[in-house]
């Protein structure tokens, strides 16, 4: 999870140098700006190894029509075109020193970072379906592993993987 969360922080800090445009973060791995999607982030564990992948919305593109107030690009938030490759060594650089933080077990900067960029992660309504069927409550924030913490009632839930769904009026996937 802490690798997710360093590669979004990361892929943040790289447009923004890159771009001077600010991406704010979504549990666990969505870049928006606004309530627009920007970039994504997806880890997956294989072996003894973490495979990551990334994608940037950098061009104007015709988005289907029902995407497109969810939907923005760095050429639509700065209104000019964007040249790829400051963009991609930006965050290439970001990304080494993120993956420098993990190994040398600075997780309190990932996590402080992340939390700083996620508007989302304290007193948003969410929801997700379980086995035992659909649950909801209010996020209450990241635990030390990144883990999201949502308030259900009495107790508090910890959401490690899924799909959540936002309220209306929060981010969304």
């Amino acid at each position: 999870m802490l690798t997710t969360l360093a590669a979004g922080v990361a892929i943040a800090e790289g447009i923004g140098e890159a771009a001077g445009l600010r991406a704010d973060m979504k549990w666990p791995n969505d870049l928006f700006v606004g309530r627009r999607k920007l970039a994504g982030v997806l880890a997956e564990g294989v072996a003894d190894a973490v495979v990551l992948g990334y994608g940037i919305n950098v061009g104007q593109a015709a988005y289907p029509p029902e995407l497109s107030d969810r939907i923005t690009s760095l050429e639509r938030e700065l209104g000019r075109p964007v040249d790829r490759a400051p963009v991609l060594v930006e965050t290439l650089v970001a990304l080494g020193a993120r993956y420098a933080d993990l190994l040398d077990g600075r997780f309190d900067a990932i996590l402080d970072a992340w939390r700083a960029r996620a508007p989302g992660h304290r007193g948003a309504h969410v929801s997700w379906t379980t086995p035992a069927g659909v649950q909801s409550g209010i996020t209450a924030g990241i635990d030390d592993q990144g883990a999201l913490l949502v308030r259900v009632g009495e107790r508090t839930e910890r959401i490690v993987a899924g799909a959540l769904t936002w309220a209306d009026s929060e981010l969304r996937s």
